[in-house]
């Protein structure tokens, strides 16, 4: 079974549940800031605002024949977005986020397939949903405009709609505050990321996101004095578990990121205690962060601080934040906590952030499992881990090698109900009531998970070693001047002989120039791969990197920044 609670937490049902009982608590705290044209003026939406304006929306949606359909969600991260989610969620019908980057016929396609009735979007997608609505070939009835005051022609203003809801709901109208959730039925439809036709729906209830806020809560604290920033795609799991729903459980006040140029001002801007992001941004952020060290000399300094620091840290004495505090003041000072998910971190950058006194944790999950599963909390973590597994998931390693490693297979509350309307892929995944993962990984002695593939993904070498391209990309992925890189295996040219493996490695053109003097294509070739020599002395031969491909065009990747091997690795092979 899963680790210990460490903290208390409020019993839910179901998010409407959770909404009432939170709103009680935290009511008069803020639940979102926005900038206005003051500068550090702050406009504050409070949770008992928010929670009345879900009211009035829902009451509307109800009222316009919407009851027990499904509605879509379509925008960048806004305030907007997570009102109509709650909106359509605690008492209208089922809700639908959206991937706000597909290219318009996939968002065509999934329209069709999902068979929403409504849709809300932001003005970015107004020639898309023109082009729908023209063609007639959805179910779509309304078309629910973010940006738009009121309506115009046959296009709704979702603020309008508020609006109108505030006026049932002043007469009496209680359809919305008086439905009742299922909350073991399907509540949410979230496609997975792949192709549209490879994309599967995947059908959650309202208790596989309860039971993990429930599990989060019990774990990690967060309260209602933290501001957390929200910068990761809200249609997807991780960031609408415990980037949205989390802080309205907890009380604390969400912020939106102005994107991804923008983070380390708005960190400041906003007095972030909290966030939740993926690798690349964090990697990032620490290599940046040590850049500025370095050219104000102070590297020695730090490195000798941290030294000390962590001797006093055995005798339970804390001075990180007092002897960093220049390096804490570059992100507003505030910051407490970073959650990585989506992709294993750096154990350099894991270990870095918190030698400096920034408390760094990994968690793992998937959209099946509402998402989190794991992650390190406020008693137990170890570097390279994803912590300990929570407390109503149970773990498993399914058919382990010598090494331990196998495949991870869960049991629990948070696991989805199965995917939609596709019982074929269900029965692969879902077997007596265990979740196949598809990643690899082991638990070490003391039942600390740790990550090391995709199965699918996974090198094997005709001798029957297994080679986990993340392992050698950390490696890679240290080097001054690579951006990104991705490991594979190619066929030698004669077919009876192994699998290559081999490198293609996304540079940074200035960081080449400053760091190796490097400025011609060859120069660059030749710099890097001096390097990846060094990389492939740490390890056995099998392992050894044996092409290098370069370029400076980004790797192919998902909302969520996971590079997509696949499409990549059809891309290289095609040249």
């Amino acid at each position: 079974m899963g680790t210990e609670r460490l903290h208390k937490y409020v019993q839910i049902n179901d998010l409407k549940d959770m909404l009432k009982k939170s709103g009680e608590l935290y009511g008069d705290r803020p639940a979102y800031k926005f900038k206005t044209e003051v500068e550090n003026e702050f406009r504050i939406i409070t949770h008992k605002e928010f929670r009345y304006e879900v009211d009035c929306l829902g009451t509307k949606l109800i009222d316009m024949g919407l009851k027990n359909k499904r509605i879509a969600v379509i925008s960048e991260n806004r305030y907007e977005w997570a009102l109509a989610y709650l909106a359509i969620v605690c008492g209208t019908g089922i809700v639908v986020p959206l991937d706000k980057s597909l290219p318009e016929n996939e968002i065509e396609s999934l329209i069709k397939r999902s068979e929403v009735e409504a849709i809300f979007y932001s003005n970015k997608y107004d020639d898309i949903m023109k082009k729908i609505q023209n063609d007639g070939q959805t179910k779509l009835q309304y078309f629910i405009s973010m940006d738009l005051q009121e309506k115009n022609e046959n296009v709704y203003s979702e603020k309008e709609l508020t609006n109108q809801g505030k006026a049932l709901l002043e007469n009496g109208n209680t359809e919305f505050i008086n439905a009742e959730i299922d909350s073991e039925n399907m509540g949410i439809m979230l496609f997975t990321s792949g192709t549209t036709a490879m994309s599967k729906a995947v059908a959650l209830s309202h208790k596989n996101i309860c039971a993990n806020l429930m599990d989060i809560a019990s774990v990690l604290e967060i309260n209602e004095k933290d501001t957390m920033l929200s910068f990761l795609p809200l249609h997807h799991t991780f960031e609408c578990t415990t980037g949205f729903l989390y802080p309205l459980y907890k009380g604390a006040c969400v912020v939106y990121c102005e994107g991804i140029r923008h983070i380390a001002d708005n960190i400041k801007e906003y007095k972030v205690t909290a966030m939740v992001s993926v690798p690349i941004l964090f990697e990032n952020m620490y290599k940046k962060v040590m850049k500025g060290i370095e050219k104000k000399g102070k590297l020695e300094t730090v490195k000798k601080g941290i030294k000390i620091s962590n001797i006093l840290l055995k005798f339970g004495i804390d001075i990180r934040k007092k002897l960093f505090k220049e390096i804490h003041d570059i992100l507003g000072g505030k910051v407490r906590l970073f959650v990585n998910g989506a992709a294993a971190l750096d154990r350099e950058v894991e270990k870095g952030f918190n030698d400096l006194g920034f408390r760094i944790v990994q968690g793992y999950g998937l959209t099946e499992t509402s998402p989190v599963l794991s992650a390190g909390n406020d008693k137990y973590q170890r570097i390279g881990s994803v912590g300990k597994v929570f407390p109503t998931v149970q773990v498993k390693i399914d058919n382990p090698n010598e090494e331990g490693i196998g495949e991870i297979v869960v049991k629990g509350p948070n696991v989805m109900l199965g995917y939609y309307e596709n019982d074929e892929a269900t029965k692969e995944v879902l077997k007596d009531g265990w979740f196949y993962t598809g990643d690899l990984g082991y638990l070490d002695k003391d039942e600390y998970l740790y990550i090391t593939g995709r199965k699918k993904d996974v090198i094997v070498l005709k001798n029957g070693k297994n080679i986990y391209p993340e392992e050698l990309e950390a490696l890679v992925a240290r080097i001054d001047g690579v951006k990104e890189c991705m490991v594979y295996g190619k066929p030698e040219d004669d077919d009876e002989v192994d699998l290559k493996i081999c490198v293609k490695i996304v540079y940074d053109a200035e960081e080449m120039k400053e760091v190796y003097g490097a400025e011609t294509e060859q120069e660059i070739f030749d710099s890097l791969w001096k390097k990846i020599k060094e990389v492939n002395k740490e390890m056995p031969a099998y392992k050894y990197i044996r092409e290098m491909i370069l370029t400076e065009e980004e790797l192919i990747k998902t909302t969520t920044q996971k590079v997509k091997r696949h499409e990549e690795l059809k891309k290289i092979l095609q040249n």
